[in-house]
């Protein structure tokens, strides 16, 4: 008799669950992508987490993880290279009833936020700042802007000084300021993996005025690209400046 298959725990299902080319009907044969290939998809390559982190989030092994997101990615491989119509259904996931009862972070402090105790929905909101602008490199970032939020609307902000913290020591420092949505321009690995560990979600490649994009986030709206990269780590020469370099571009 075969060995039960464990749950998966899910945090958040699927917005949208269809896709297909304009050629192609979602009626045609499909490829079906589980609930819980989705879920890994969505934790390591849209908020950056590392295999590790990931398998603590499901409570599940590495293996597993490594297993789902392998079926995953061929799955959408698939659909963008042959044009099947790829579908979101099924699986075997446990999905978290109530976010103020989930047992890890990334549950109850994402975008949707956690409650006060006035039933109030609040999150806070990173910025990487410099004269009103979208600071272009994570790293080297010498100020935050934070955005308090409640039911999705602005209620105040405030600009902080890093005091010389640097890197992947910015995620504990943003940690401890309760934030858990960073959006920034270029960004390296290193740090993303310090962000994740954190379970603070990143919107990197993002540039322009930082209160606007803050409004476009909270919209839907924000044009960012989870790809961005920043390698200008280390070896920089005097004078230089990440903004003009455009790391935020990379």
């Amino acid at each position: 008799m075969p060995r039960p298959q464990k749950g998966k725990k899910v945090c958040q299902m699927p917005r949208h669950t269809a896709f297909c080319t304009k050629e192609g009907s979602v009626e045609d044969c499909r490829v079906f992508l589980l609930v819980e290939e989705y879920e890994v998809l969505r934790l390591i390559d849209h908020l950056g987490m590392t295999q590790e982190a990931c398998a603590k989030q499901m409570e599940v092994g590495r293996s597993t993880v490594q297993m789902l997101y392998a079926q995953a990615r061929k799955k959408v491989a698939r659909f963008l290279v042959e044009g099947t119509p790829l579908v979101i259904a099924g699986g075997q996931f446990s999905l978290c009833q109530q976010i103020g009862q989930c047992r890890t972070m990334e549950c109850s402090l994402r975008a949707e936020g956690q409650e006060n105790q006035k039933g109030e929905k609040t999150m806070i909101i990173a910025v990487t700042y410099e004269n009103g602008q979208v600071f272009q490199h994570f790293g080297h970032t010498e100020q935050f802007k934070l955005y308090h939020v409640e039911n999705g609307t602005v209620v105040s902000s405030e600009v902080i000084s890093t005091n010389g913290s640097g890197h992947g020591a910015l995620a504990g420092f943003l940690k401890q300021k309760g934030v858990n949505t960073l959006i920034c321009g270029g960004i390296g690995g290193g740090a993303r993996n310090a962000l994740a560990a954190e379970m603070i979600e990143i919107y990197p490649g993002a540039a322009g005025d930082a209160d606007a994009q803050v409004e476009a986030l909270l919209k839907g709206t924000l044009a960012y690209d989870p790809n961005t990269m920043c390698n200008h780590h280390h070896d920089h020469g005097e004078g230089h400046s990440c903004g003009s370099h455009g790391c935020g571009s990379h």
